[in-house]
């Protein structure tokens, strides 16, 4: 346990410089409207914490641990969520832009990805078994040696997945898309 911990206290309209986040252990804690951007969350915990309308874009995430944490409408472009303490990472995002984030080889069940831009988000070897990419947007995406078994891509646009490529057992889609299994054949579908 760190030296300084905050439980239960709300965050509102705070800026962060580079630099200045408080090494601490955060639980039950709710960000609010703050710019996170660029900050340091190196071996900080959070736990059961609110990110709402945030921005935490290139943040460094080195030994962070997101332990049930949900973020909403946040801004979260370039983070490295595969640096992240792997001893039980549970997020789940709303409405948030994860662009060109990666969450190379981390091991995410049961993640909801609901209403979110995850253009050029790196999704090789993960485990995102029992998923659910709920109204998203994966442009650019790359699932290569990923486990999406029973993972929903239903209502999800944008997305490139091969078949042979990835785990997709029990997996659902829509029939509307279909194509993002089948780009690789280049079969016309009506």
């Amino acid at each position: 346990m760190k030296e300084k911990y905050f439980g239960e206290q709300d965050f509102n309209r705070l800026v962060f410089s580079e630099g200045t986040f408080e090494e601490a252990d955060y639980e039950n804690c709710v960000f609010n409207a703050c710019d996170l951007s660029n900050a340091d969350f190196s071996l900080i915990d959070f736990i059961d914490c609110e990110f709402i309308d945030c921005n935490l874009s290139l943040a460094t995430l080195n030994g962070t641990l997101f332990q049930e944490c949900s973020f909403k409408g946040c801004k979260m472009l370039g983070l490295r969520f595969e640096n992240c303490n792997k001893f039980g990472l549970s997020v789940q995002f709303e409405s948030c832009v994860l662009d060109h984030s990666s969450f190379y080889e981390t091991k995410m069940q049961k993640t909801v990805f609901k209403a979110c831009q995850l253009h050029k988000v790196d999704f090789s070897n993960a485990d995102l078994q029992a998923s659910v990419f709920d109204g998203s947007d994966l442009g650019g995406a790359v699932f290569n040696m990923s486990n999406l078994e029973q993972a929903d891509f239903r209502n999800t646009i944008n997305f490139l997945i091969d078949p042979e490529m990835n785990k997709v057992k029990k997996s659902k889609f829509s029939q509307s898309g279909l194509s993002g299994l089948l780009t690789k054949y280049q079969i016309e579908i009506d």
